[in-house]
């Protein structure tokens, strides 16, 4: 399988890329990127691309999968206004694109929480995305809705200490559905799916991926 991947140089990304590429069943990984990972291997292809630009990317959103875990923070991002260009117009547009281009599968990242009625702002962007992608009908759609994140040399203060207390519930038995979930261990899941699941949408919930 060739696997295409936005989002690779991020928390969830750079696990996941090497997870495919050390994968003997995806025959091919292609990157999508701002800027120069400094991977390097055989069956990698990067793209250096702007994504202000999604359209002129057209040819080169070609394989069987596309995965897609492209997110930041409102933090981060500055503005609502920037983070939904970031987690939803840029995720949107792409997949899009593969769908014209006939690529059977579409593994995207969410949250737990996504809807498109909530009043939580960031609730809402991912319920909207994972409905517009819906509207796309791929042949296969895998909707992945995480909790809490543990990732490698975080400066999240608030996701460090929202993942510190629901460790210490979870020990006393409480919140267990929301046991935090390491970036690396996702990775694996979400490789994984797009291989024996069904076709059809699947959503994969945050109490369900360890058990995945």
């Amino acid at each position: 399988m060739k696997a295409l991947v936005i989002g690779a140089t991020g928390s969830t990304g750079k696990f996941l890329t090497e997870e495919l590429l050390n994968d003997n069943d995806y025959t091919s990984v292609v990157t999508f990127v701002r800027k120069p990972s400094g991977k390097t291997h055989l069956k990698l292809t990067e793209h250096i691309v702007d994504f202000e630009n999604v359209g002129h990317l057209k040819n080169l959103i070609t394989g069987d999968v596309l995965f897609s875990c492209l997110g930041t923070t409102l933090k981060d991002a500055g503005s609502k206004e920037k983070q939904w260009k970031i987690d939803f117009d840029i995720p949107a547009a792409f997949a899009a694109e593969a769908q014209k281009n006939q690529v059977k599968s579409l593994v995207l990242v969410s949250s737990y929480g996504a809807s498109a009625q909530s009043s939580v702002f960031y609730s809402k962007m991912k319920g909207k995305l994972e409905d517009y992608i819906a509207a796309l009908n791929f042949e296969q759609y895998i909707i992945f809705r995480p909790g809490p994140l543990v990732r490698q040399d975080s400066d999240r203060l608030g996701e460090k200490i929202t993942v510190k207390v629901i460790g210490i519930l979870n020990k006393i038995g409480l919140f267990k559905k929301f046991k935090p979930l390491e970036t690396s261990l996702l990775a694996k899941k979400l490789v994984k799916a797009p291989k024996i699941l069904s076709s059809g949408t699947t959503i994969v919930e945050l109490n369900k991926i360890f058990e995945f």
